[in-house]
């Protein structure tokens, strides 16, 4: 499939994909988001993609929010449809993924931007990174998880002072507050999201994504996430990948796990 606002490109079974809308600072639009939609199950279902990186386009921003136009007038029932099919198509749905997916937040994550990198599994930005929810500042408050997954991840006290304020903060906040993982000069931003993925090539891709499945059921309501690793840790005996990975451990070799 070819796309309008994203541009897709796999190498050593990392699966890059770029937000491309650099004269609106890549905003979301319905267009973009139906997009990435396509581009991350597309990536999912791809034997050979074993980590996503999610960046956005030129030295500005990741994302600097949603594409306010195309909502200005909504009303409430309009309103509720927006962010619950935003939610569906992309955030919930890139946070349920079972292949790692790193946010690599190359400048402005505003709004919508930064849910988008929150619903990541990780983010590591730029030193000149940006980061807020600025939409009480237009009347509206975050749509796309924004008050549940920034708490999560920073604390209510940091989380509620952040939304109130409309504020942003830099990437060195950003990583005291543990929103992102690491900061990095612009330039090397890539290339550190590509060690890292290198290092989770290494292990079983069927474990990471048991694990993932594992540490998610933890932040859902009425879910027990003990269970759920129990579960999982029980399903992973009858893998592949864990009689590759037991066997080369007890052969004292370099695992070659099948992904099965």
């Amino acid at each position: 499939m070819s796309y309008n606002n994203i541009i897709t490109a796999l190498s050593n079974n990392i699966t890059t994909i770029t937000i491309n809308r650099p004269s609106k600072l890549n905003a979301l639009n319905k267009e973009t988001i139906e997009e990435l939609h396509h581009a991350f199950k597309t990536a999912e279902t791809d034997k050979n993609t074993k980590v996503i990186i999610v960046t956005g386009s030129g030295e500005k921003a990741f994302v600097a929010g949603a594409d306010i136009s195309e909502f200005a007038d909504f009303d409430t029932n309009e309103g509720e449809k927006l962010a619950a099919k935003g939610q569906d198509i992309l955030f919930n749905f890139v946070e349920n993924l079972s292949t790692p997916v790193i946010a690599a937040i190359n400048g402005f994550a505003l709004g919508g931007g930064l849910e988008l990198a929150m619903a990541c599994h990780f983010r590591v930005a730029s030193d000149n990174a940006k980061m807020g929810l600025p939409e009480v500042s237009l009347g509206v408050i975050p749509g796309y998880g924004g008050t549940q997954r920034l708490p999560q991840l920073v604390g209510k006290g940091r989380a509620m002072e952040l939304i109130m304020t409309a504020g942003m903060i830099d990437a060195t906040t950003a990583l005291s507050y543990g929103l992102v993982n690491h900061v990095e000069k612009q330039e090397d931003l890539l290339a550190l999201c590509q060690k890292i993925a290198a290092k989770i090539l290494r292990n079983s891709p069927v474990a990471i994504g048991a694990a993932i499945k594992a540490i998610n059921a933890n932040y859902k309501d009425g879910v027990n996430g003990f269970e759920i690793e129990i579960k999982q840790f029980g399903n992973s005996f009858a893998t592949k990948d864990f009689k590759e990975g037991t066997t080369a451990f007890l052969q004292k070799r370099k695992a070659d796990f099948p992904g099965e």
